[in-house]
């Protein structure tokens, strides 16, 4: 009895080296948009969101580059959104765009932004 039980011990014990060593995969690639995203919200400044925007593009990028880790929700729109403000409105309906096809979930939001571009793009062109 006690051999069985040692070597239930010894299993037991493995399995649990096993299963606290494996590597984390994550899902989403975020880059550096946390530590980004918490300096535009703290010092408000252009050169913070500039450099929110560079952050993103890059994690975009990255996440093209990765088989394994996509872009976040969210970050698309959340880049269109910046485009946005600094007078891109190309930009940011494309990135609306990659947000409804990357999320399909986000479409209906997505369409209204795009149609507020659209219809403000309008009105300033006339």
């Amino acid at each position: 009895m006690t051999k069985i039980y040692k070597l239930f011990i010894v299993t037991i014990v493995g399995f649990l080296v096993i299963g606290c060593t494996s590597p984390k995969k994550y899902l989403y690639n975020y880059g550096n948009y946390s530590q980004s995203y918490y300096n535009l919200k703290k010092y408000q400044t252009d050169e913070a969101g500039l450099e929110l925007q560079k952050a993103m593009e890059k994690t975009i990028a990255e996440s093209k580059n990765s088989l394994s880790k996509r872009v976040p929700p969210g970050m698309y729109a959340n880049l269109g959104y910046l485009y946005l403000k600094a007078g891109k409105s190309s930009e940011a309906i494309e990135s609306f765009t990659k947000e409804k096809t990357t999320y399909p979930e986000a479409t209906h939001f997505m369409d209204r932004m795009i149609k507020k571009v659209e219809v403000t793009e309008g009105k300033n062109n006339e």
